[in-house]
């Protein structure tokens, strides 16, 4: 089973934290849409007929797409790819975007997984992010989305801003926990360089975020959302049961995926692959038949690697068995170098070395402490 990434890299506003690839000029998404039916048509050899299981539309906002704009990527795919009949087909919104017709139309073409860039229930955290919508509108599109039908909502949130309190905190996963949603993603705030917070803090507009508040919120996260019936399946995701993210699960264990549109990656098992991270580069390319994306072939020592770094942050945690395909050897030494983390952090098993409670504060950390050397 594969996956496949679709990139919108629109939207409305920056948020002040984002580093994602994306423009608030809206001018070329018609020109955009055209170039993925591009490449689409010209990568449909990639995943080597294997069959389809997840569709992701992320951004950016997809939301902002007419939904005719969505139908046609969806039917060149259904054309071009074998995709499975009971797939998970998400689409990330933002709330502002969501009135009742546009959810109607969304399930009308098959989208039957929202993502939803919540971020916060509270006004001041939301015009502090520079979000465009209110918490009453955040509230307003999941209680219209679940009056249309959709039964698999997640929200994103993130905690750890400057001045929020542990009651702020838990107002929001109350909140969340009110709404009934099947999937919760929880992100403590990062400073990502050249984004206008990073500006902000260099210029001592805005104060550094606290880690140690931080890392009590993420424990708030880790008792409150099980106590709620909350799986916590990786680090910063939370699902109800049977509702774990098929698609960001498939990157999780490694599975292959095909990413289009600009700036989107891919991978095949050998080798990853990242488009061009510019629209109009982008476009020009598909356009003119020019190469649009760059390859790195993956060695032994990066497939061990990025199975440490990938499988450690969830349930799942880092598996013998896939060690094992790569080469015998690599499991030996891995289970060498747990002696260099706190028998605290890891829970080591026959078959498989996972984080324990104490040791998801410390992910990064035991990760780097890990990885095998050439």
């Amino acid at each position: 089973m594969a996956g496949i990434y679709v990139h919108i890299p629109f939207c409305r506003r920056a948020c002040h934290y984002c580093d994602f690839h994306f423009t608030t000029n809206l001018r070329n998404t018609a020109q955009l849409v055209d170039a993925i039916l591009k490449e689409i048509v010209l990568r449909k050899d990639y995943l080597q007929g294997e069959k389809v299981e997840t569709i992701y539309f992320g951004g950016g906002t997809p939301s902002l797409l007419r939904t005719t704009e969505i139908e046609r990527i969806l039917n060149t795919l259904q054309k071009h790819q074998s995709v499975d009949s009971n797939l998970e087909l998400t689409l990330e919104a933002n709330p502002e975007d969501l009135s009742l017709e546009k959810l109607k139309e969304l399930k009308s073409v098959g989208i039957n997984r929202l993502s939803l860039g919540t971020q916060s229930f509270i006004d001041t955290e939301l015009k502090w992010m520079n979000r465009m919508h209110t918490a009453t509108q955040a509230i307003q599109s999941i209680s219209t989305a679940q009056s249309v039908g959709f039964d698999n909502i997640s929200i994103d949130l993130i905690f750890g801003l400057p001045d929020q309190t542990e009651q702020d905190w838990k107002r929001n996963l109350n909140q969340a926990v009110a709404l009934n949603v099947q999937h919760i993603s929880s992100y403590s705030l990062t400073i990502e360089p050249k984004t206008a917070l990073s500006h902000s803090i260099q210029k001592g507009e805005q104060k550094l975020p606290d880690e140690n508040s931080a890392a009590s919120f993420f424990e708030m996260n880790m008792d409150f959302l099980p106590a709620n019936g909350f799986e916590h399946y990786e680090v910063s995701n939370f699902a109800k049961s049977g509702f774990i993210s098929k698609h960001n699960s498939s990157y999780w264990q490694q599975k292959k995926y095909l990413g289009l549109g600009p700036s989107a990656h891919s991978f095949n098992g050998s080798e990853r692959s990242w488009n061009v991270r510019s629209n109009g580069g982008y476009i020009q390319k598909i356009n003119s038949s020019s190469p649009f994306y760059e390859l790195e072939k993956l060695s032994e020592i990066d497939k061990v690697n990025e199975h440490i770094m990938i499988g450690l942050r969830t349930k799942w945690g880092i598996q013998k068995e896939v060690l094992d395909q790569i080469g015998k050897q690599y499991w030996v030494e891995l289970m060498k170098r747990t002696s260099l983390v706190s028998e605290e952090e890891l829970v080591v098993q026959t078959d498989t070395i996972r984080l324990s409670r104490t040791g998801m504060l410390q992910a990064d950390r035991i990760c780097a402490l890990l990885f095998a050397e050439e």
